[in-house]
């Protein structure tokens, strides 16, 4: 009776935790397979109509520089920059960590458009809400 109790439990708190209501992925590596795969996860999950959050910080913030050069990514021969912009089109949050901007000396204006400066406050508030799911690159 105990250990079916259990196993129960265990099953009804796998089954909850299946379904998120939001994907927060935060990128910060600087190898472009890296960013590749969670920028690709990302729209993987947005393409199932699930919300998407992504934070590019250090190095993967370069990923949000418009006309940076990236290399292309095999089998699709995409950039991540790319990839990113077809983040942006569908509908996903895109920020910067709130350290890149004054650590890099670019601007607002070197961004992509839609890509906006993350406040910490927001996205701790973002990371506390149940539901939310979060991978990191």
């Amino acid at each position: 009776m105990k250990k079916s109790l259990v196993f129960g439990l265990s099953l009804a708190t796998a089954a909850l935790s299946v379904q998120a209501d939001e994907l927060f992925v935060s990128i910060n590596s600087a190898g472009a397979m890296a960013q590749g795969a969670g920028l690709v996860l990302a729209v993987q999950v947005l393409e199932q109509k699930v919300p998407v959050r992504v934070l590019l910080c250090d190095a993967a913030g370069d990923i949000a520089v418009a006309g940076k050069e990236m290399p292309a990514l095999k089998p699709r021969n995409v950039t991540a920059q790319q990839i990113l912009q077809s983040l942006l089109q569908a509908g996903a949050k895109v920020e910067v960590c709130a350290l890149y901007l004054p650590n890099t000396g670019r601007q607002y204006s070197d961004l992509l458009p839609g890509v906006t400066p993350a406040k910490p406050a927001d996205v701790a508030a973002h990371l506390m809400k149940p539901g939310v799911r979060t991978l990191s690159f």
